[in-house]
């Protein structure tokens, strides 16, 4: 599928419409790694911290039952999904966290960090949980390297969202990419820990099998950093889901500074990360992702977000393929 590094150490992801661009000016809001809640709130929880109303509570573990608190892990550099805005963490997922509350009783606090430890802070108990437009895929399903090497534990998730993968290019297309086959012998821009990153890998492996000169893929820290050399010129195209290279397309530089060639491809699903040992926080957040998908409070953040396009029927645990 489109987005995020393979690496079980990684965490993949996907991102969509936003408000505001966060290409190139959007480094700004980069630099904020503070908290922040999405909650259920007053209505779902009392003075203990202990929910009395709302219908999934009960099903959490007792440990986040007393804290009345999920700990979210999130990288928050990729609207629209999940960026700063006023010193909030605001986006898709936020959203999402904020209706699942109303299911669990419990608050999502948001904290961001390094995209590509987000993974191995669940695993170490740091976080509860990750939410950052995590690919689901069985490398971090099973802790694998990308050669197929078992480095970890693995990661259990519960899908949420599906998106693929576009490319994208400096207005005006100088170069004449149509689509990812055309990058050989060009140079690329991503999000280093990425699955575009590794995408782009398994295309300039192809490249030279086909006799062709190899992709030299710049890798860099953040999405912004990658948008900004493409913008530049230094790269001729960049990498990144469907729905948010399409929404930077038409908000960056008021729709002046990138345009996306071809369609999307390799679509496929965002899921919650949960340590494989922690299976009765899965259930429960299985349950409430199918019972915001019930109630409609899901198709109304999608709406919120024009990411519609993305929204699945069910939850599934680890569909990932």
């Amino acid at each position: 599928m489109s987005a995020r590094s393979i690496r079980p150490t990684t965490a993949a992801r996907t991102r969509l419409a936003a408000v505001g661009s966060l290409a190139v000016a959007g480094a700004l809001l980069l630099t904020a790694c503070g908290d922040q809640t999405a909650g259920g709130g007053s209505g779902d929880v009392d003075a203990s911290g202990k929910a009395s109303t709302a219908p999934l509570f009960a099903k959490l573990p007792k440990k986040i039952q007393d804290a009345g608190v999920i700990k979210v892990g999130t990288n928050a550099e990729y609207a629209p999904m999940e960026y700063v805005e006023g010193g909030k963490i605001v986006g898709v997922d936020p959203d999402i966290a904020a209706a699942l509350s109303k299911q669990l009783g419990v608050e999502f606090k948001f904290t961001s960090g390094s995209f590509d430890g987000l993974i191995t802070a669940v695993n170490t108990g740091r976080y509860d949980i990750a939410m950052s437009s995590i690919t689901d895929n069985k490398q971090r399903q099973e802790g694998l390297d990308d050669k197929g090497k078992k480095l970890g534990e693995g990661v259990d998730f519960v899908d949420y969202f599906t998106a693929g993968t576009a490319v994208y290019v400096k207005k005006g297309n100088p170069k004449g990419i149509k689509s990812i086959e055309d990058l050989c012998g060009q140079t690329a821009a991503v999000q280093r820990g990425t699955t575009y990153e590794e995408a782009l890998k398994t295309q300039s492996k192809k490249c030279t099998d086909g006799g062709k000169k190899a992709i030299t893929i710049e890798s860099f820290e953040n999405d912004t950093e990658a948008q900004t050399r493409v913008k530049s010129g230094g790269a001729v195209a960049g990498v990144n889901d469907y729905p948010v290279a399409v929404d930077m397309a038409r908000k960056a530089d008021g729709g002046n500074a990138f345009e996306v060639v071809g369609e999307q491809y390799d679509a496929g699903p965002f899921g919650i990360v949960v340590d494989k040992q922690n299976t009765q926080l899965r259930d429960a957040l299985k349950e409430a992702v199918d019972g915001i998908i019930k109630d409609g409070s899901y198709q109304k953040v999608l709406e919120k977000w024009g990411a519609q396009s993305g929204a699945i029927k069910a939850a599934q645990i680890n569909g990932g393929k």
